[in-house]
Order: C-alpha cells, then sequence, then structure tokens
C-alpha cells in the first residue's frame, strides 16, 4: 500500500496557520514581545531609510547598499509579523489558498533579494579595503543600479515558479501548517501529489541562490583578510572596520536560514519544535538586529540617528512650551 492511501486527501481552499505549540495558554502575553520586536523593525528601518535619503554625505554605495537593507527588512517585517499578532490576539489562523501562496512567494523573494544585497555589501567591502584609489570609480551609479537591477531579477525569477509548483498539486493530507506563516518546505510536505518537483526545485534554490552567495560572501572576506593582513595601512584599517556590521548581518541571516533548510530535511523526532525555532529567528531576528547593528556598529549611521533623535525631543520640547 503506497504512503498516500494512508491519508484521507482532500481539496482545500485555506490552510490553518499554528502558534507556537504547548504555549497556546500564553499566546496572549506573547504578543506583546512580537509587537515590540514590530515596532523596533518599522522604527529602526525607517530611521536608516530617512538618515540616509537626508544626509548627502550618506549617498555612498555602502549606505545605498544598507538603504535597499533596510527597505527589504521592513518589508520582511511586515510580510509575516501582523499575520502572526492575528494568530496569537485574534485567534485568525485560517488563511486562504491563494493568499498563503502569495506570502509564501515574498517571503522567499524577499529572502532572496536580502542574500543578494549581503553579497553586494560585501563586494563593497573588498573594492573599498583592496582597491581604495579605485573605489569611486569602480562602484559607479550605473554599476549600482546594473547590480540592483540583477538581485531584483534573479530573485523574481527562481522565486515565481515556487508558488506554482504549489499550485499544480492536486490534493492534501491536511491543511494545518505548524509554522505561523506559509513556507514552501513545510506546505509541500502536505501535499497528496508527487513532490519530486519541489523537493528538486527547493534544493535549486538554496544552493543557486544562498549557496552561491555564501560562497562570494566568504571568497570576498578571505581576500579583505588576506589584503590586511598583508599590507598595514591606515585607510584598509579603517575600512576593515566596518565589516563589523555586516558581518553581524551576515551571521544573523545565514546560520538561521542554514539550520532551517537542514531541520526541514532531516526532521528528527528528538527535537520536535527545532524547525520552529530556526524559522522564527530566520524571519524576525534579522528585521529587529540589523538596524541595532548597523546603528551600533557604524558611526555615521549613530551620528544620524542621535541628530534625527535630537530633532524630535526638541519638536516636542517647543510644543510643550506652545
Amino acid at each position: 500500500m503506497s504512503n498516500i492511501n494512508l491519508y484521507n486527501c482532500s481539496n482545500t481552499s485555506a490552510f490553518i496557520l499554528s502558534g507556537i505549540p504547548n504555549l497556546e495558554d500564553f499566546h496572549f502575553w506573547l504578543g506583546f514581545p512580537l509587537l515590540s520586536m514590530y515596532v523596533i523593525a518599522v522604527m529602526g528601518n525607517a530611521s536608516i531609510l530617512y538618515i540616509i535619503k537626508v544626509e548627502q554625505e550618506l549617498h555612498e554605495p555602502m549606505y545605498i547598499f544598507l538603504f535597499m537593507l533596510s527597505l527589504i527588512d521592513l518589508l520582511l517585517a511586515t510580510t509575516t509579523m501582523p499575520r502572526m499578532l492575528g494568530i496569537f490576539w485574534s485567534d485568525e489562523r485560517e488563511i486562504a489558498f491563494d493568499a498563503c501562496l502569495t506570502q509564501m512567494f515574498f517571503i522567499h523573494f524577499l529572502s532572496a533579494l536580502e542574500s543578494g544585497i549581503l553579497v553586494a555589501m560585501a563586494v563593497d567591502r573588498y573594492v573599498a579595503i583592496c582597491h581604495p584609489l579605485r573605489y569611486s570609480s569602480i562602484l559607479t551609479t550605473e554599476k549600482i543600479c546594473k547590480m540592483s537591477a540583477l538581485i531584483l531579477g534573479r530573485g523574481a525569477l527562481v522565486m515565481i515558479p515556487i508558488p506554482l509548483i504549489i499550485k499544480r498539486l492536486p490534493q492534501w493530507k491536511h491543511n494545518v501548517l505548524t509554522h505561523s506563516y506559509c513556507l514552501h518546505q513545510e506546505v509541500m510536505n502536505l501535499a497528496c501529489g508527487d513532490i519530486r518537483v519541489n523537493i528538486i526545485y527547493g534544493l535549486f534554490v538554496i544552493l543557486s541562490v544562498m549557496g552561491v552567495d555564501s560562497l562570494f560572501i566568504s571568497i570576498s572576506y578571505m581576500l579583505i583578510i588576506k589584503a590586511v593582513l598583508g599590507v598595514v595601512e591606515d585607510a584598509s584599517s579603517k575600512a576593515f572596520g566596518t565589516c563589523a556590521a555586516h558581518i553581524c548581518a551576515v551571521l544573523v541571516y545565514y546560520i538561521p536560514l542554514i539550520g532551517l533548510s537542514v531541520v526541514h530535511r532531516f526532521k528528527t523526532n528528538s527535537t520536535p519544535n527545532l524547525h520552529l525555532l530556526f524559522g522564527n529567528v530566520y524571519l524576525l531576528l534579522p528585521p529587529v538586529i540589523n538596524p541595532l547593528i548597523y546603528g551600533i556598529k557604524t558611526k555615521q549611521i549613530r551620528n544620524g540617528l542621535k541628530k534625527l533623535y535630537g530633532k524630535i525631543i526638541g519638536q516636542e520640547k517647543n510644543s510643550r512650551k506652545i
């Protein structure tokens, strides 16, 4: 008897999202930390976007890429966190089939964009440290636009098939998801049909996007370290100091991603909720942590934040006097 016959397969028009297993009684209270994370993500990334836009001295490749990263993080947080708050506070668990596919596309698409931007930022640091005199001539506005278009085009081309290969699946074992959002890795496992295409394509996406990107980032930093160790120059040392924030952003993104991919493919009964932990960290942490990292580690952003919030506090004091 085939494995498919063990299930009562049927059509579905919606999926049921889950909160955190065994903590259902605490969902209301868990919503407050999640709301705090969302507020920090929105305010932090919006502040960086504003500072980079208004400060003329920050209109450089490094900060243009940071602008893109903050915009992606802002969109990623908005794609996932409000829906999770609906689960925790209103018990709104049902998500329509097409809405699930839409959310799935944007989660994977924005993740691919974030991975690509991290590569562009690594290239930027490589050029700044290894070829400082040619920095402005190599990373011109035209080349930045071409890199951005390439990252955007690659993300769209690779991720558009994901909801389509889910939509082709005929019937489902059940419609209850263990995550609070729709991921390709999980939804495909609910299908009764042949999911070999989904497995192969999912592996292709991981290797061709995140795998290739992590390889380029590693090569960039090997060349950077080699250059810094070989030539002791003040300019190179200063430029290398700016890598700290980027390295932290890379680790925050890639460690949970690798963990999530491994856990979904090699599930064990000993730690059944490990994939939930990696999934939540992978999607929720970067939008919250990245603005904090760059706010602390990057002097220009730190000064811009002080100026921005100093202006806001000053306006509040003046309004109170009036």
